[in-house]
């Protein structure tokens, strides 16, 4: 032992005398000593992983390490698509309740319909029993072509049923826009949830499908859109500012200044006039934040909410051989005027910046505009009408929509973190399916139509007290809107698609309220106009 001791100080010390010993040397010799001196056996790997999460621990928040399994689940999402059975699924009451089946997949093409609950894949029991997600989407997914029997439990007029499925597994895409409607006539809606492989393809599809149905104005929603892909929000750019404009550049110390340009699919952009206004809030992060900035910067629209996140590190991906990955921080994101989108933090100290959102929030600046601080020497101005704008941080909108807490009683709270408006929306769904598809045949009707009743929020409360949530009346009843409306979407979405969710939101959201109003007056014209 002695003598593997000193071989390792004499290789340190033939090294420090060469002058070679850099850094990265220590790092290794480290790990040497450990593996073969430590008193007890160590996982190499895990060794190294751990060396590699401290160095970016230190560096800025976003850096990132992920193992071969993390990387390929994160990859997932962003890339378009995936093999399997082609559903959206709930889990109520440890029971994977399908919302809905994609539209030509495996699982419509053998006749699964939303509602079902699958109770069991290939030999494995998966209802009743406590179960991650993770696992679950790992036996219904695999490669394509290959089968996976499922047991289905069917409610047909509340009466259970079981029935058999193999299913044959196939691609699968992942969506980006999670609904694109005419709002009113003329002015168009569309939700994206992230930029993925396909945010743009599916973009564009939204917009020719919504100017075939009239639509001159639109209304764009990033609100909650965590970003993803660079290119994918610079394509989408491409589709609504001039050809050629500038969307984003990107610096870092060891990374040249490099511009990005917005060029549509086609000879101009697919939605190139018309007014546009972008909804954006604060968890709004990344691409989502340099599409806004893009669309302020230009004039092309008008953006409406609440600071967003403010997300502006460019990540390198660093693949190694087991495919595992390191993301590493090269350079800042910053909109076409030179905001850096990136909001202060300081290196190492990630809890604090956590913390942002609540420390905004507890500082007043979700809920009212004059809690926002500015910093002049961050002022900018835009690109066509020379408006006064800021940096610091986010993208700061035109018109400022405050996060209204009324509702949002404890009582609320305890009664949505139980799940009990997601069960009792699957329960009336089992009961009443046939029945609201025979009176409400179209999300429309269901829309204008449908009224949650009182019976059905007195289940609810009962279904709460049951659970031991204690009922309070005062609260209920400011709460009682919130009640109905998060009911009514979610049976909504159950009987028609995940669209008819937001339909029913967007009535009463006050983001939404507000972005309808500028769009269809003349304030409009009054924030996109020369400088005040």
């Amino acid at each position: 032992m002695k003598k593997l001791l000193y071989a390792f100080i004499g290789l340190i010390a033939a090294a420090a005398s060469a002058q070679q010993f850099l850094p990265v040397h220590k790092l290794q010799y480290a790990e040497q000593a450990i593996s073969k001196l430590y008193v007890d056996s160590v996982d190499q790997d895990k060794l190294v992983e751990d060396a590699i999460e401290g160095m970016l621990k230190n560096l800025d928040p976003h850096s990132s390490y992920t193992n071969a399994k993390e990387t390929k689940e994160l990859n997932e999402p962003l890339e378009g698509s995936f093999s399997g059975i082609g559903i959206s699924f709930n889990m109520a009451t440890d029971t994977l309740y399908i919302i809905e089946t994609i539209s030509g997949g495996p699982s419509e093409r053998v006749g699964i319909l939303p509602g079902d609950r699958i109770i069991k894949v290939n030999d494995t029991v998966i209802a009743g029993v406590k179960m991650l997600n993770s696992d679950i989407m790992r036996r219904l997914r695999g490669p394509k072509g290959t089968d996976v029997d499922v047991k289905i439990l069917r409610y047909e007029s509340g009466t259970p049923d079981t029935i058999d499925f193999r299913i044959t597994r196939d691609n699968i895409p992942i969506y980006s826009v999670d609904a694109a409607y005419i709002v009113e006539p003329g002015i168009g809606y569309i939700r994206l949830n992230k930029f993925g492989a396909e945010t743009h393809k599916e973009f564009a599809e939204a917009i020719g499908k919504l100017k075939k149905e009239g639509m001159k104005d639109l209304i764009l929603d990033l609100s909650d859109n965590g970003g993803g892909y660079l290119n994918a929000s610079v394509d989408l750019l491409g589709e609504l500012l001039p050809k050629g404009s500038l969307a984003v550049f990107t610096e870092g110390t060891n990374s040249p200044k490099y511009d990005y340009f917005a060029f549509p699919s086609g000879n101009k952009p697919l939605f190139g006039d018309g007014r546009l206004v972008v909804m954006l809030n604060q968890f709004s992060a990344s691409a989502a934040e340099i599409a806004a900035g893009a669309v302020q910067d230009w004039d092309r629209g008008v953006v409406v909410g609440r600071r967003s996140f403010g997300k502006g590190l460019v990540q390198r991906p660093v693949p190694f051989p087991d495919g595992s990955m390191m993301r590493l921080t090269v350079a800042h994101y910053y909109t076409p005027t030179g905001r850096d989108i990136q909001k202060p933090y300081t290196k190492g100290n990630a809890e604090a910046y956590a913390h942002d959102i609540i420390d905004r929030f507890n500082h007043g600046e979700l809920m009212h505009a004059d809690s926002i601080k500015y910093i002049d020497s961050l002022k900018v101005k835009t690109l066509r009408l020379n408006r006064p704008i800021y940096g610091g941080g986010g993208i700061s909108p035109d018109r400022f929509v405050g996060l209204d807490t009324t509702e949002n009683t404890k009582y609320y709270r305890q009664v949505m973190a139980k799940g009990l408006i997601n069960k009792l929306a699957i329960k009336t769904v089992d009961r009443n399916r046939k029945e609201i598809l025979a009176k409400y045949p179209d999300d429309m009707a269901f829309l204008k139509n449908y009224q949650v009743s009182d019976s059905l929020l007195q289940e609810l409360y009962d279904m709460a007290t049951a659970d031991k949530i204690e009922f309070n009346a005062e609260q209920e009843k400011l709460s009682r809107p919130l009640f109905s409306m998060v009911l009514k979407g979610l049976i909504g979405r159950d009987i028609y698609d995940s669209a008819t969710y937001f339909k029913v939101y967007n009535e009463r959201d006050p983001m939404m309220r507000k972005a309808l109003d500028i769009i269809k007056s003349k304030e409009y014209n009054e924030i996109l106009s020369s400088p005040k």
